[in-house]
Parts: structure tokens; sequence; C-alpha cells
């Protein structure tokens, strides 16, 4: 099923289990889809402003270039998603399960993801600037080009993480934890010499 250019605004969706369904510029604006669970679906250029995903379930779907504006995802899970160049504006996540999903291109400025589990997800070129990402963890996560501006990395733990030199500089590591090849990094990116 592939439904393009339709407006949802306001539908009730809630409980409804999708797979394999593909939408297209769909504008779910104030749609209920508390405890939804998606599997295989597609979602293209769809927009979610103040749509509630409370408790919903996604695994292996597709949020490409989805706009999420002060929409609610608290104690939601993606499993095995992809989420490559979304925008989420204001949005609550806390608590959200976010596990092997790629996060590449998404912007999450701004936003409050304290004591997530991030490690190992994909987060090439995303624009976390002013995120507060405070104890959260990503160990082994890829943070290759993001932005990490006035990001709060503070007391995170970044072991295995791949941050450019720029993300060392810029974001506000206090208390983080990093292994060895990171630190030595750091300490380039600061200007530093060993040895």
């Amino acid at each position: 099923m592939h439904e393009e250019d339709i407006d949802h605004t306001d539908a009730d969706f809630h409980g409804q289990t999708w797979t394999g369904r593909h939408f297209t510029r769909c504008d779910f604006t104030e749609a209920d889809l508390r405890g939804l669970t998606t599997e295989t679906c597609v979602f293209t250029e769809c927009v979610f402003t103040r749509a509630d995903l409370g408790e919903s379930t996604h695994r292996g779907t597709a949020f490409r270039s989805c706009t999420f504006d002060r929409t609610t995802l608290t104690e939601s899970t993606f499993t095995g998603c992809s989420l490559i160049g979304s925008a989420f504006l204001d949005v609550r996540f806390r608590p959200v399960t976010i596990r092997d999903c790629d996060l590449t291109l998404v912007s999450l400025a701004g936003a409050a993801l304290r004591k997530t589990d991030l490690s190992a997800l994909r987060l090439r070129e995303a624009n976390l600037n002013g995120a507060d990402l405070r104890e959260t963890d990503l160990r082994g996560a890829d943070l290759t080009g993001a932005r990490l501006f006035e990001t709060d990395l503070g007391d995170a733990d970044l072991r295995g993480a791949r941050v450019d030199a720029d993300g060392w500089v810029q974001a506000k590591l206090r208390g983080a934890r990093i292994d060895l090849d990171a630190a030595v990094v750091f300490a380039a990116a600061h200007g530093l010499r060993i040895g």
C-alpha cells in the first residue's frame, strides 16, 4: 500500500499495526499514533508536527527526511530503522530506545537526550548543536562529521566513538569517558604535542 500527499491531520491510528506500507509527503499533524507498530514501512518527507507517537514500536522502518516538530516519542522503540535526513524540533524523547539505527544527516539540535543509550549508532554528519547528551552512552557511535557546537557531552561515555577533531574542540566534555586513541586526537585538536 502506497499513500502519497494524503492529509492525516488529527487522524486516530492508536494501537494499529502497519507492515510494508509506504507514505510519501503525508501529513500526520496532531495525529494519535500512540502504541503504533510499524515493520518495514517507509515514510518519505512526511510531517509529524505535534503527533503523539508515544509507546510506538518501529522495526526496520525508514523515516526519510521527515519532520518531527513538537512530537511526542516518549517510551518509543526504534530497532534497525533509518532516520536519514529527518529533523527533530523540540521533541519529547525521554525515555526512548534506539538500537542499530542510522541517523546520518539527522537534525537533533537542542535535543534533550540525557542518559539515553545511543551506543553504536550511525550519527554521521548529524546536527547535534546545543543538544543535551550528558551521561549518554555513545560507545562505538560514528559521529564523523557531526556538528557538536555547544553540545553537552558531560559524563558521556565516548569510548570507541569516532569523533572529528572539530568535535573535540566544540563540544562540552567535562567528565566524559574516552579511550586512549580518542585522547590522542583530543590532545592534537587542542594543539598539544605528545612525547
